[in-house]
């Protein structure tokens, strides 16, 4: 299935996915919070996410990643999922996509 699509429509398919997982505290999910830095797919399928979490100390920070994987690994073409977390640039606020704001109400 994987040779008919092109790598945009392929990279849409990642972010949707991503917008499937949730920060436990913010009811937002994790690609409109702007906690996703990069998505990549290389010609083997394969899926490299570079992300960060709202802060260093987050409860979530040893389970996320695996969500994350495990989340884009159910896409039918994905042959495997890297999760890298990061810390640089930290997080803030204005990360955030204007419908995540209007969500929380900073809009």
């Amino acid at each position: 299935m994987s040779e008919t699509l092109s790598y945009t429509t392929k990279k849409q398919y990642v972010v949707d996915a991503l917008r499937t997982c949730f920060d436990p505290e913010i009811p937002v999910n994790i690609y409109d919070l702007g906690l996703v830095y990069d998505v990549s797919i290389n010609d083997d399928d394969e899926v490299f996410i570079e992300m960060t979490l709202t802060s260093p100390a987050c409860p979530v920070a040893g389970t996320m990643p695996g969500e994350v994987a495990t989340r884009v690994n159910m896409i039918d073409w994905v042959k495997f999922t890297h999760v890298e977390l990061v810390w640089e640039p930290q997080w803030n606020m204005e990360m955030m996509t204007e419908a995540a704001k209007l969500e929380l109400g900073f809009m």
